[in-house]
């Protein structure tokens, strides 16, 4: 396994990826309608390559034998509600493929998460989590994270309720 950075040309494999991935974790409790709004606008090639070109996104994507199989996307900007420290930086993203699950892949990218943020000059990690996604939670409180909070988080027309999870670095 190794981790890098995504480029340009990684557009239509971090397209189908974030896609696949994303509808696999959410369709079981999700409308349908509202899932396929929320894919066509958030991993079309185009919205991919705008956020690869948005220096305030970090995008990194861990491989093993020539594919991806996880990536992670770190996000500057306004900290959730509770979120405190100083120059605090978003976990916006954080995908496993199910085939690579229990084999250490989520905590070797998460190691990558955090040096990227350190580098930054970030002194708190935080993310949204849906409340309804226990097993992501659990992972989230083994790597140190703690609820400070929520967020409301829209699929298609259908308003979520986020958790704010937080760690210091």
């Amino acid at each position: 396994m190794h981790v890098r950075s995504a480029t340009i040309a990684d557009v239509a494999a971090l397209s189908a990826f974030g896609r696949r991935v994303f509808g696999e974790t959410f369709a079981p409790e999700n409308n349908p309608d509202n899932l396929r709004a929320y894919l066509d606008s958030a991993y079309v090639e185009a919205r991919q390559e705008d956020e690869l070109r948005d220096p305030r996104i970090d995008t990194l994507l861990l491989e093993a034998e020539d594919s991806l199989i996880a990536f992670a996307q770190l996000r500057e900007g306004e900290a959730g509600s509770g979120v405190t420290g100083d120059r605090p930086i978003e976990l916006w993203r954080f995908y496993v493929d199910f085939a690579w699950h229990g084999r250490g892949v989520a905590q070797t990218l998460m190691g990558e998460v955090e040096a990227a943020a350190r580098a930054r000059g970030a002194s708190t990690l935080w993310l949204g989590v849906w409340e309804r996604n226990v097993r992501a939670q659990a992972f989230y409180r083994k790597q140190g994270f703690t609820v400070v909070g929520s967020q409301i988080f829209v699929l298609g027309s259908d308003a979520q309720r986020d958790l704010i999870m937080a760690k210091g670095l």
